[in-house]
């Protein structure tokens, strides 16, 4: 009888022995999971890293790309405003033109060719398209300007004519104002092409091509001075 509970208590005891074996390969096959799973995290840290800098990159060639645009379009509208100023002025020296003519040809009416060449000048300056077409245009009403006003000084009683005064004083100041108007515009130019041409502006502007044009210089002649001459009393008989 004793020997019967002996063996039992062995059995026991070996029962105890391999559930304790059996809960530590459970154990052992769960680490070795945890451990898998370990590893297939390292293997995929790499990965997210790779995305996030080529994320960051891709972000940061937007900014540049989204900075240069917009300056371009800055200085493309600057350029723009400087030539409507330009224009404004012009537009005003024309009209000073036949005022100036009609004064001069009541004076001096013979002199056909100079008044032709002053309204050919001024109508081919109104049909002018493009900077350069108006600075040709320009130069050419200078030149018949001065001829104009070279007549005048023939004649003195057409120096001494208030309106002829007026009209020449007129037409010095706004003389004065397209030359300012026209270094503004050329600077605007100048700024406009350095930022066109320069690096990464120069990509910007390829990429836009048809947005950002090539910008002309408004290159002319500077008027000769318009020296308005003192108003006086002509006595005929007297000296100039």
């Amino acid at each position: 009888m004793l020997h019967s509970s002996t063996s039992g208590f062995r059995c026991s005891i070996e029962s105890g022995r391999e559930s304790t074996q059996k809960q530590c390969r459970g154990t052992g096959g769960g680490s070795g999971k945890i451990s898998g799973g370990q590893a297939g995290g390292g293997k995929e840290s790499p990965i997210a890293a790779v995305i996030i800098v080529i994320g960051v990159i891709v972000l940061l060639d937007l900014a540049v790309l989204v900075f240069y645009y917009n300056r371009l379009v800055r200085y493309r509208n600057r350029v723009d405003t400087a030539w409507q100023q330009i224009n404004v002025q012009l537009a005003r020296r024309h009209d000073l033109i036949p005022n100036l003519a009609n004064i001069v040809k009541g004076y001096a009416s013979h002199e056909r060719e100079v008044f032709v060449d002053v309204v050919e000048a001024r109508r081919r300056a109104a049909t002018a398209r493009g900077v350069g077409e108006h600075a040709t245009a320009e130069n050419r009403i200078s030149g018949s300007l001065d001829s104009l006003l070279l007549l005048a000084e023939a004649y003195p009683d057409l120096k001494a004519n208030q309106d002829f005064l007026r009209f020449q004083e007129e037409l010095s100041r706004t003389e004065t104002r397209i030359a300012g108007a026209r270094k503004y515009y050329n600077g605007a130019v100048m700024h406009y092409d350095n930022s066109r041409q320069g690096f990464p502006g120069n990509i910007v502007a390829s990429l836009f091509s048809g947005r950002f044009p090539h910008r002309e210089y408004f290159e002319i002649e500077t008027p000769r001075p318009r020296e308005v001459p003192e108003a006086r009393m002509y006595v005929p008989g007297t000296p100039d």
